[in-house]
């Protein structure tokens, strides 16, 4: 599953994997771990990563990469960093590879998992080998190499730690993905994206209105959302880097769009589909449009109001918000058998429902005391799991890409603010701060833009 090939990849920076020797230092490995961060994180050390020449640059570039290593993999919420303070080693003498590492001294700290890096650079140049080690085991289960220029680092780290949680868990990660937000830093409500981790924010709309409802395509290059030119509710689809896009402006509202999973051979927008609540008609309904706003046909039919569509993985089925029986409760229609079938009971106020990634799992906004929370349920019959308590209101979630951690907007601090929180609630932390309010955060898919 993990074999070592020689490949060249091109994303901004050059990857190549390497081997030692006649033997692969690396070993293939056909079984992932069971990660649950609520019992026990994973302890990993992580030394200082050695320039591998001379030169204040070298070493400078070497702290950086270090850091950003340990910043990046303690994100996921997966790992206990173990204080430098307690290695047993000098980093400037303790080995990078497998043959040069006394495992012992590591296994005694406590550290299950080490990774080691050396820098090298020659101008703008760099060149950086980065291992993965299992100390209990005494065996190195990755190793890379990669040559970029200075302002890749950052890429090069996330490419690396997305290989150390893929021979954990079998998934990606998300490091090669956004979050996009509505933001009142501007004094409008525009959508702003900030990296997964809440770095680099930059706004994206620039309506000078109120924007709602972000929504980004199955590739995320493009992004869908709600904008009141005029006080009147219409959808715009905008291509994420290019200058271009499309207005829906049917009458009446045009709101909560949602993309639906790309099928193979689905290039143009006119093959790409989307669901979205119109009420042309007078009712509020779901419909399912082509990306650029014809529609296709009617999803659901209701004496009530159905909005806020959200698609299954497989692209069959959609959850969304209907009061059909007098309050606003979740539902799921399959779109082959056209079976609805009511997926909340608890609680007489759900909305803003997010299929996870794997479809499992539901995650929603549920009033309990007056108050929103993040709920999440799966379609076993058991009963809804509470992720948020007693810290203001909490709204919108959305899932990371590989399912892991999920985002959403809370007022726990006062004003709304964007936090992450893993899937089973724990390790809630503030994602960023602006001027003003954030809320509605939609995470985007690993999109390597």
């Amino acid at each position: 599953m993990h074999s070592m090939r020689r490949q060249l990849l091109f994303i901004g920076i050059l990857i190549l994997v390497f081997t030692m020797g006649s033997r692969p230092e690396v070993q293939a490995v056909d079984e992932y771990y069971e990660i649950h961060p609520f019992l026990k994180k994973i302890p990993l050390a992580i030394p200082d990563f050695k320039p591998l020449e001379p030169g204040g640059t070298t070493a400078e570039t070497a702290r950086q990469a270090r850091d950003l290593t340990a910043e990046t993999l303690a994100f996921t919420s997966y790992f206990k960093l173990i204080d430098p303070a307690a290695f047993l080693e000098d980093p400037k003498t303790s080995g990078l590879t497998k043959r040069s590492i006394n495992f012992r001294n590591w296994t005694i700290i406590g550290a299950e998992l080490l990774i080691t890096g050396g820098v090298s650079q020659s101008g703008d140049a760099v060149e950086m080998e980065l291992r993965l080690l299992d100390t209990v085991k005494g065996d190195a289960v990755i190793g890379k190499r990669y040559r970029g220029r200075h302002a890749d680092l950052r890429k090069i780290v996330r490419k690396f730690c997305s290989e150390v949680i893929f021979y954990l868990t079998g998934d990606r990660g998300y490091f090669n993905s956004e979050i996009a937000f509505i933001s009142t830093a501007t004094g409008n409500k525009e959508i702003f994206i900030a990296e997964f981790d809440g770095r680099n924010p930059s706004q994206f709309t620039r309506t000078k209105d109120i924007t709602l409802s972000p929504a980004w395509s199955p590739k995320g290059d493009w992004i869908a959302y709600t904008a009141y030119p005029k006080n009147k509710p219409n959808l715009y689809i905008k291509h994420r880097r290019q200058q271009r896009g499309y207005e829906i402006a049917n009458k009446g509202l045009n709101i909560t769009p949602a993309w639906r999973p790309t099928r193979s051979g689905d290039r143009s927008l006119d093959q790409k589909h989307l669901a979205a609540t119109l009420s042309f008609t007078g009712d509020q309904e779901i419909y399912l449009l082509t990306g650029k706003g014809k529609i296709i046909k009617r999803l659901t039919k209701s004496w009530g109001s159905d909005v806020s569509p959200t698609w299954s993985p497989d692209g069959k089925r959609i959850a969304f918000v209907s009061n059909r029986a007098g309050n606003p409760q979740i539902y799921v229609k399959d779109l082959e058998s056209g079976r609805v079938d009511r997926f909340t009971y608890q609680g007489r106020y759900n909305t803003q429902p997010s299929w996870s990634p794997k479809g499992d799992r539901i995650a929603y906004s549920g009033m309990e005391g007056g108050r929103n929370d993040i709920f999440v349920a799966g379609f076993d019959g058991r009963p809804p799991t509470q992720l948020t308590r007693e810290a203001g209101n909490n709204e919108s979630p959305s899932w990371s890409p590989d399912g892991s951690m999920i985002v959403f907007s809370s007022t726990r601090e006062g004003r709304a603010r964007i936090y992450v929180m893993t899937a089973f609630g724990t390790d809630q932390r503030k994602l960023l701060t602006l001027p003003g309010e954030q809320t509605n955060p939609q995470w985007s898919p690993n999109t390597g833009l």
